[in-house]
């Protein structure tokens, strides 16, 4: 007797539907998505960018409490502060402060009133003048809390100040001083909320 090696037309054949096999690669994409997107999200939050709430009105007229801005935390990795660039830095109270670069290591400072000076120059301010001619239209200086000797701000720290010039604690005060480098977290970005404020501080 001959043995047929043919299989027989109805033998059930063991294999795994093509349907299951789709359905579990789809599952490990989209695992595989997830997991990226996680880390993704790990990096920009804790290396890139952090967001940041604006708590106090030492930067009025431009920046108003409850106000959620992304911090750039790399910037100052790749170059050194510029001046009239708005920062967030650790101050020695233990809180973070928002505050505008005013003067660069090297340069001397001086503030009288409502005017500043740089290397015995005075400084443009375009970002609150409105409110010092507001003030001067009122008969007073907007600048009504601290002037400053002229000093020479040291190698690897910056001069910064509020826009609130009459109610700001910055490196006018003792307290705060010049900013090390070290200390600044980076430079505000954007304002993401409330969303009729959304709006790029930097250009």
């Amino acid at each position: 007797m001959e043995h047929n090696d043919q299989m027989q037309p109805n033998q059930p054949i063991s294999a795994t539907p093509a349907k299951t096999v789709q359905t579990k690669s789809e599952t490990w994409e989209w695992i595989k998505a997830l997991v990226i997107a996680g880390v993704l999200v790990i990096i920009i939050r804790w290396f890139l960018f952090s967001p940041f709430i604006v708590d106090g009105d030492s930067m009025h007229p431009n920046f108003f409490t409850g106000e959620r801005l992304i911090v750039n935390k790399i910037v100052y990795d790749i170059r050194d502060p510029k001046r009239g660039e708005v920062i967030v830095f650790h101050a020695p109270e233990g809180k973070d402060y928002i505050k505008r670069v005013i003067a660069l290591p090297g340069e001397t400072v001086k503030v009288v009133g409502d005017k500043v000076y740089i290397n015995g120059e005075e400084l443009a301010q375009p970002f609150i003048q409105s409110a010092i001619d507001q003030a001067v239209k009122e008969g007073h200086p907007y600048n009504t809390l601290l002037d400053f000797p002229e000093t020479k701000v040291p190698e690897g720290e910056i001069f910064a100040m509020g826009d609130n010039r009459p109610n700001s604690k910055d490196s006018r005060t003792k307290s705060v001083g010049f900013v090390p480098y070290n200390k600044i977290v980076g430079r505000a970005e954007v304002i993401f909320w409330p969303v009729k404020k959304i709006s790029f501080i930097h250009f």
